[in-house]
């Protein structure tokens, strides 16, 4: 049996040090719904939290481990080096002027495969674009933030990966995960899930430079979308018969994941849609207080002790 092709980007996780401030950032000043507070499964003593549209839908999803501490990284080969969110066409230059006004510094409006690019960087110094995507109908979160609606963030849009040698990381995307070549602008190949547009579109850019430092401001894994637990189970056996390392399938409460390399070192992980976020809270309530696994909530008053208190804003 052989698993159709992953059909979009389920989330992007990257690596934030001070988890108030990226709270702040991404409700306020990206207008992205917080859609839960949990930890880190593997080191329960930080947080994961997660952002994304009303419900946290596949594909609107940001995500970010919090370590205080951490060192900076800094962008290199075998990294995801820019992460894109949807934003409707006519919305560019409000948030061009949002963001500005906001005394952040804005790269653009550019040229990008036919698209509208704005580009700027996160308090940690992770690189994001704004994408201006006609056909992107999703609806994001509703304008609570201050963000009016009809400028809201609809949800990711791709993301860029940057290979020393690229036609590795074109094989794998094509031959194995069966994206399709979609168009090359200036060295950039994009690569596309589904029914492809916004939230189903991988980009890879060759880059020389030596390997980037996964750290603060740098993106840990991205996740692509499975529909359901076969067809996860399915992708593990194939990537097994490719040769690849895979891990288990691991519960992660609101999705089932497994996780690979593919061969210029960006993790990957495929994870199934369901089964979301109100599974342990109802959707009105979603983000606002710190959720445990069940394996975990015997520990809640020590990990609680060994977590910063947090204040959600909006």
């Amino acid at each position: 049996m052989s698993a159709p092709a992953p059909h979009g980007l389920h989330h992007v996780t990257a690596i934030a040090t001070q988890p108030q401030r990226n709270i702040d950032f991404y409700t306020r000043a990206l207008g992205l719904r917080l859609v839960k507070q949990t930890v880190n499964y593997d080191a329960p003593e930080s947080f994961h939290l997660y952002y994304g549209d009303t419900e946290g839908a596949p594909s609107t999803l940001l995500t970010f481990f919090a370590w205080p501490g951490a060192e900076a990284g800094h962008a290199g080969s075998g990294l995801v080096t820019a992460t894109a969110l949807s934003v409707p066409p006519q919305s560019i230059g409000w948030w061009q002027r949002h963001l500005t006004g906001l005394g952040i510094a804005v790269d653009g409006p550019h040229a990008r495969a036919g698209e509208e690019v704005l580009t700027f960087r996160d308090p940690d110094g992770f690189v994001l674009d704004l994408v201006a995507a006609p056909g992107d109908h999703r609806s994001g979160w509703d304008g609570m933030a201050g963000i009016p609606a009809e400028h809201a963030v609809r949800g990711l849009h791709s993301v860029t990966m940057s290979e020393r040698m690229p036609e590795h990381t074109v094989r794998l995307l094509t031959e194995l995960l069966g994206m399709r070549a979609h168009s090359e602008d200036r060295g950039r190949m994009r690569f596309v899930m589904g029914d492809g547009g916004a939230g189903a579109l991988v980009d890879v850019v060759p880059d020389s430079r030596a390997r980037g430092l996964q750290s603060g401001g740098s993106v840990h894994h991205v996740a692509l979308r499975a529909p359901d637990d076969a067809t996860q189970e399915v992708w593990r056996q194939e990537i097994l018969a490719a040769g690849l390392p895979v891990t288990e399938i691991r519960d992660r409460t609101y999705f089932r994941s497994i996780y690979f390399h593919e061969p210029g070192g960006v993790l990957l992980e495929i994870a199934t849609d369901g089964p979301g976020f109100t599974v342990d809270e109802p959707l009105m309530e979603l983000g606002r207080s710190l959720k445990l696994p069940p394996w975990l909530e015997p520990n809640r008053e020590q990990i609680q002790a060994s977590l910063p208190i947090l204040l959600n804003r909006v």
